[in-house]
């Protein structure tokens, strides 16, 4: 249990990397390079910002979140309120990141790695959100 707000921080970063190496691609007005072939199809699709606002950027944010929420159960694991608060913020980004991977898959046709490392990214942080609460 020690370690588990570490490995938050640590699956944080992941998300962090992820959305920014994509917001940075989308500030240049580019598309990166996928290997899976569906980047591009996925990235420029109407489905790829809310309200003009790339889903990048919200990606962004919602990891930095994060990781100010984990360095706050590092600095206080047993607090019942950061507890809560980590686990329900985890199943808000698991729950978008399934509906976009969805979404992806269904309508728009095509599927985008990054997004797929980014949902791994939400799996991971909401899993370890629960491993932390449960274990003690």
């Amino acid at each position: 249990m020690k370690l588990t707000p570490y490995w938050l921080i640590a699956a944080s970063f992941l998300g962090i990397g992820v959305t920014l190496y994509l917001s940075y691609y989308h500030f240049l007005g580019l598309v990166p390079e996928c290997a899976v072939g569906g980047c591009e199809i996925v990235l420029n699709s109407v489905y790829s910002s809310v309200a003009g606002v790339p889903l990048s950027y919200l990606g962004l944010v919602y990891y930095i979140y994060m990781l100010c929420l984990a360095v706050l159960l590092a600095i206080d694991p047993e607090s019942k309120g950061l507890k809560f608060g980590v686990v329900v913020y985890a199943a808000i980004g698991l729950l978008c990141s399934i509906g976009f991977e969805l979404l992806q898959y269904f309508v728009i046709g095509a599927m985008c790695m990054y997004c797929a490392i980014s949902a791994f990214a939400a799996l991971l942080l909401f899993g370890i959100a629960i491993w932390h609460v449960k274990s003690k």
